[in-house]
């Protein structure tokens, strides 16, 4: 188990005084890189770094405001011969009253990556199971994520295109870009870009979407799974690229893009790195939901895309019912 604590200051929070999602985002990859790399260094042999490869579906269950503590702490929960399962659970704590309440938990899958040969995947030293029934669902879990991984990467293949003077509520209405050097404090040992600084990027994007389409207070839900398809290097310009999917009445989901183009090795091309979905709400001044204004559609790719974000909404809604009634 690792932990770390952090008081919210005004530059990781909006102008309403709600933390960025990706303020926590970032600050649940650094409690899972710090213990995934601890681990992995346990055994003789080559040293290295845990690189963040896949995050879960993330709740963000109650929101998270400048002066409260944060207190993110981290367990591993599953190893296969080259990735680590690190389970993430943020606390924040009022210092005031001493109140606390639990925000956020995640899982996030690393491999650990040579210091010596950035190509190179280090195996990974097992832990040790109160179960073999947790065992078991840890393999679960590992050969669902894997697969969901590859068909990702598979599906994935275009590049957003700027659009100017959209008619309102449309997708390329809100569709946003960000474009982002990346620089030496925004990567780890090996000069590759830290996961956690390109989860907030993303946020920072999928937020000017939401706000863009709302034109109120939003703030981040729930990201489903993010996946790492490739590295990003040192010096590399990435565009981050937002777009609207889905809407229901309370919530809209938007799918983020990260693309890099590495400047001094031109001639490999611009890919893509990471792929997501967020999903907002919309909130008025007393902090309460507000209806969300429909997405006006256009065409068949527009109208396939939300039918499929409208599953993904459906099968997660399905999914806190249960688990609300696990809980009761």
């Amino acid at each position: 188990m690792s932990s770390t604590s952090r008081i919210m200051r005004p530059d990781d929070a909006n102008i309403v005084g709600n933390v960025h999602g990706g303020t926590i985002l970032k600050m649940i990859e650094e409690a899972g890189c710090i213990i995934g790399t601890r681990h992995c260094n346990t055994q003789s042999g080559d040293r290295c770094l845990a690189a963040l490869a896949r995050v879960e579906r993330t709740d963000f269950l109650h929101p998270m405001f400048i002066g409260e503590v944060a207190h993110v702490s981290a367990e591993i929960t599953y190893t296969s011969k080259h990735s680590v399962e690190v389970q993430v659970n943020v606390l924040a704590e009022n210092i005031v009253t001493g109140a606390k309440k639990v925000t956020n938990k995640a899982t996030l899958w690393y491999v650990p990556i040579s210091l010596q040969n950035v190509d190179k995947i280090i195996e990974v030293p097992p832990i040790e199971y109160s179960s073999p029934e947790r065992e078991e669902a840890g393999k679960k879990r590992y050969e669902a994520q894997k697969l969901e991984r590859l068909e990702d990467k598979v599906r994935n293949g275009e590049i957003i295109m700027s659009v100017s003077l959209p008619e309102p509520f449309t997708v390329v209405c809100s569709q946003s870009s960000l474009i982002h050097l990346v620089g030496p404090s925004d990567c780890t040992l090996h000069g590759f870009v830290h996961g956690g600084v390109t989860m907030k990027l993303m946020d920072e994007v999928a937020g000017i979407v939401a706000a863009r389409h709302c034109k109120t207070n939003i703030v981040t839900a729930s990201v489903d799974a993010i996946n790492f398809h490739r590295k990003i290097k040192k010096g590399c310009v990435i565009t981050v690229s937002g777009r609207m999917t889905f809407t229901s009445n309370k919530s809209m989901e938007i799918e983020v893009f990260v693309d890099a183009d590495p400047l001094v090795e031109a001639e490999k091309g611009k890919y893509r790195a990471v792929t997501a979905f967020f999903t907002y709400i919309s909130l008025d001044k007393e902090n309460k939901p507000l209806p969300v204004p429909p997405l006006k559609l256009e065409g068949e790719e527009e109208q396939k895309r939300f039918e499929e974000g409208k599953a993904r909404y459906l099968q997660n809604k399905a999914k806190r019912l249960a688990d609300k009634e696990r809980q009761q």
